[in-house]
């Protein structure tokens, strides 16, 4: 078994939407197709993979640095004991001559590669991926039911608060039970009223997260903590640079509520820094790693490692992005759930076709892999690489 050809290609993921620091006029992705000599069906195995939304499409180092080197690696080099594909083996491959540190963007480029490899990996085993991390580095039960939240409530252009409060109304039509919005993109009492326009939708409950993507320095971080701690909310995201773990931890002291982050940490090296540093209650806040960001799966199971080390649980991760990769990892090893974005980031967002949210939760299908093969409109995008 080999792999015999890797390819990419960059894809658009525009959007008129922003949030408080950046707008996706120009967003791109990447995509990856690993190409095996395994057969099934009368055809190659193919594993397929892209990144989350939020980062640029990582062409040049994929083609530049990752490809070439599992290309270039001995093919035996890349198996297991068994002689199957080793996502850990190929990972290894992938970032021989890499130095420590600098996570930066070329995480970003590995994840992509490496859910790819994940993807051919449980194709091979003829299983769903969630099934293969269960039966591999859990106790082989299936979470078969995964919490997901709707992630909206971004600034568009001449977007008022009936606008807001119909798009929230929406995803509770879809059967979600809690939703996510942005703030820091307008002043605070702004924010306060499109909150406020929201919970009169939602009603008590902590059925509302809002988000505020790093942007915050101390002062306007201290003075939103304050105003958001009279509502009832599920958690305040990111609310300053997440490499400032000081700050967080200053943040934590006087939120009561639940803090959520952890999207723009990149390395079990950084998690392990925020739980050491950044001041988080393993008791009420959320952890949001996204391995298609931070250098793939075999980079998350070391940092769910370092969690039980430091006392959290799996069910305080809900990873960032939306993808059905985040979600095998949810429904394999018990995360607390994942993120979702209806009607954005298409065709790469949502779930197989199919697949309905009824009380805030979704079955995942017995598909083979990750399942993209399931969501017509992803695999007809995904095939454009192997034609």
């Amino acid at each position: 078994m080999r792999i015999v050809d890797v390819r990419e290609r960059t894809f658009p993921i525009s959007s008129p939407i922003r949030n408080a620091v950046i707008d996706f006029s120009g967003m791109t992705l990447s995509v990856v197709a690993v190409v095996t000599d395994v057969v099934r069906q009368g055809r190659p195995v193919v594993g397929y993979g892209f990144h989350s939304n939020g980062r640029y499409g990582q062409g040049a180092m994929l083609r530049e640095r990752f490809i070439p080197r599992v290309l270039g690696a001995d093919p035996e080099s890349l198996l297991d004991d068994n002689g199957d594909l080793d996502p850990g083996r190929v990972w290894a491959a992938a970032m021989v001559n890499e130095k420590p540190g600098g996570h930066g963007e070329r995480s970003v480029a590995v994840g992509t590669l490496d859910m790819a490899v994940w993807d051919a990996t449980a194709k091979i085993a003829e299983l769903p991926l969630f099934q293969l991390f269960a039966d591999r580095y859990g106790d082989g039960h299936v979470d078969r039911s995964v919490f997901v939240y709707a992630a909206g409530g971004y600034y568009y252009p001449d977007k008022d608060l009936q606008a807001l409060t119909e798009e929230m109304r929406s995803y509770l039509d879809l059967g979600y039970s809690m939703v996510k919005m942005k703030i820091g993109g307008a002043p605070l009492a702004e924010d306060l009223r499109r909150i406020e326009a929201v919970l009169g939708v939602l009603g008590p409950g902590q059925r509302l997260a809002v988000d505020a993507n790093g942007r915050f320095d101390r002062a306007e971080a201290l003075t939103y903590a304050q105003a958001l701690s009279t509502y009832d909310l599920a958690w305040f995201e990111e609310p300053v640079d997440p490499l400032d773990y000081a700050l967080h931890a200053e943040i934590a002291q006087v939120y009561p509520g639940t803090i959520a982050t952890g999207e723009n940490l990149f390395s079990v090296q950084d998690a392990r820094n925020l739980l050491l540093h950044g001041g988080l209650r393993p008791d009420r806040d959320v952890l949001q790693f996204d391995c298609a960001l931070s250098y793939g799966a075999v980079e998350y199971l070391r940092t769910l490692n370092v969690l039980t080390e430091h006392g959290w649980s799996p069910r305080r991760c809900i990873p960032h992005g939306g993808h059905q990769m985040s979600l095998a990892l949810a429904a394999g090893l018990g995360l607390g759930g994942n993120e979702s974005y209806p009607g954005l980031f298409q065709p790469f967002g949502g779930f197989p076709d199919g697949v309905t949210v009824s009380n805030g939760h979704v079955v995942v299908p017995e598909l083979p892999g990750i399942g993209f093969e399931g969501k017509a409109d992803l695999y007809r995008v995904l095939r454009e690489l192997t034609p």
